[in-house]
């Protein structure tokens, strides 16, 4: 496995190319200002004008942070996003995206899953995700199934397809670290059927009893199951009915991501599907809700147009 340094030192070299004249913003919180420190201070050998700030605290993943620091990641180059819950789906982020600033986020990574997937080994992930894109967004129709019970279909006419590969050259582009997933917003209130998580939650974990959530008008209407369930949907109730809306389906293609119970890394893993609840804008959707928790499903089978993306958690493309 690469060390620490090689592999933070992937992050600002092969994902970010940073240069000496551009600003760099580190954000983190508290419970992650360890790994943020060691990023700044690798950070400052590629850029001259690197800053690291704590935030003083995130009560839940994409809450919205101060507008002193909205307005302080409009004004740099490269934001990364070092917190121990994600920015990824905020208004902020989507902004400073807008305004061209590259931004990568990184969510409860730790040094072990950096080090395993910041390896400069990229072409694959790449390939495979921008495929993924492309057919996705030339397909209509889509059903996904799961040895689990998973049954649900759902409509992605005219629909964008999104990469996520890693790689943040040009001006705008976000992605995740570890990255390697193809998506997708499904067209708003198309999904139909059920979903049976029974790989990883948000705020969960590992989901050892499979948790069944039954899917109506593109939203999920019923949540059944043991202990995960009653978690999953406590972590839904404050948002109301919008964190039930179906945001996102993506699918996992990065070879050197494992399955730990981290939900940045499990929707990478190669051959798993994700599927996003609540805030879709990220996906040109319409739902604006702080909220957007990724369950992941094991062996998934995927067809889009009566072709077979992925069999049993195989991708056959």
């Amino acid at each position: 496995m690469p060390s620490l340094r090689y592999a933070l030192r992937s992050v600002f070299q092969d994902s970010l190319r940073l240069r000496q004249q551009e600003r760099l913003l580190i954000l983190c919180d508290s419970p992650m200002l360890e790994l943020a420190t060691q990023f700044f201070k690798v950070a400052e050998t590629f850029s001259r004008y690197t800053s690291l700030h704590v935030l003083k605290g995130l009560p839940h993943a994409n809450s919205e942070p101060h507008r002193s620091i909205v307005q302080l990641m409009q004004i740099q180059d490269v934001v990364l996003l070092v917190t121990s819950r994600s920015l990824s789906h905020t208004k902020a982020r989507r902004n400073a995206s807008k305004r061209g600033v590259r931004i990568i986020s990184m969510p409860g990574i730790s040094e072990e899953i950096l080090c395993r997937t910041s390896n400069g080994h990229y072409k694959q992930i790449v390939h495979k995700s921008r495929k993924l894109a492309d057919i996705l967004t030339i397909g209509r129709a889509a059903k996904l199934t799961s040895p689990s019970g998973t049954d649900l279909s759902f409509s992605i006419a005219r629909q964008p397809g999104h990469a996520d590969t890693g790689m943040v050259h040009e001006p705008g582009l976000f992605s995740n670290l570890p990255a390697g997933e193809g998506c997708i917003g499904p067209v708003h209130g198309s999904a139909e059927g059920k979903i049976v998580v029974d790989g990883s939650f948000p705020g969960v974990g590992k989901i050892i009893n499979p948790v069944e959530m039954r899917v109506k008008n593109g939203y999920v209407v019923r949540i059944t199951g043991d202990s995960e369930a009653e978690q999953i949907r406590a972590q839904l109730k404050p948002f109301g009915r919008a964190a039930r809306n179906i945001a996102e389906v993506g699918i996992g293609t990065n070879p050197n991501a494992r399955f730990t119970g981290c939900t940045l890394e499990d929707e990478k893993v190669l051959g798993t599907v994700h599927v996003g609840l609540g805030n879709s804008l990220s996906f040109d959707g319409k739902v604006d809700v702080p909220c957007h928790l990724d369950a992941v499903l094991f062996k998934p089978t995927l067809i889009i147009d009566d072709r077979i993306i992925i069999e049993n958690g195989e991708i056959q493309v």
